[in-house]
């Protein structure tokens, strides 16, 4: 449903952004130009759909020349999936979060052999999370590369 018959101004804060903000994604590409009816631009629901995406992966880290090259694979259905919150992906070779596990009972401290160790989080898809110890050997490394690269070409 791409009404088309949108303002800038209407765009702009239905999606939550600034008109500025527009006009900018459209320079760089994250945005199909607008069709022109004399005086007047004209956007549609599509423009909203794509703010709401960007804001989405931003707000995951997605740098916004990964976020063009992302669309560009994308169809409209899967950004809009993208733009509700339902299928936001994590970056590309985006770093692993550092965390620290909670301790298995909460309210005391953990006894000397549960110390709490940092470990890093790697978001491979949507469902899997793998967790390795922070610093681990060059075998193990080795073979979280290999996990992502594998989950990587199945994605």
């Amino acid at each position: 449903m791409d009404d088309g018959g949108r303002k800038l101004e209407e765009v702009a804060k239905a999606a939550g952004v600034s008109p500025r903000t527009v006009r900018y994604y459209i320079q760089r590409g994250l945005l199909p130009q607008p069709s022109f009816r004399g005086p007047d631009t004209a956007y549609g629901h599509e423009h909203v759909v794509r703010l709401r995406a960007i804001r989405r992966l931003q707000d995951a880290y997605w740098p916004l020349d990964a976020i063009v090259g992302l669309f560009a694979s994308k169809s409209e259905r899967e950004i809009e999936s993208i733009a509700d919150g339902t299928n936001v992906p994590a970056p590309a070779g985006s770093a692993p979060a550092l965390i620290a596990p909670t301790p298995a009972k909460r309210g005391r401290a953990p006894a000397v052999s549960e110390r709490t160790t940092l470990v890093r989080r790697i978001q491979l898809t949507d469902e899997l999370v793998l967790e390795v110890p922070a610093r681990a050997s060059d075998e193990t490394d080795a073979l979280v590369e290999a996990i992502r690269t594998l989950v990587t070409k199945r994605h």
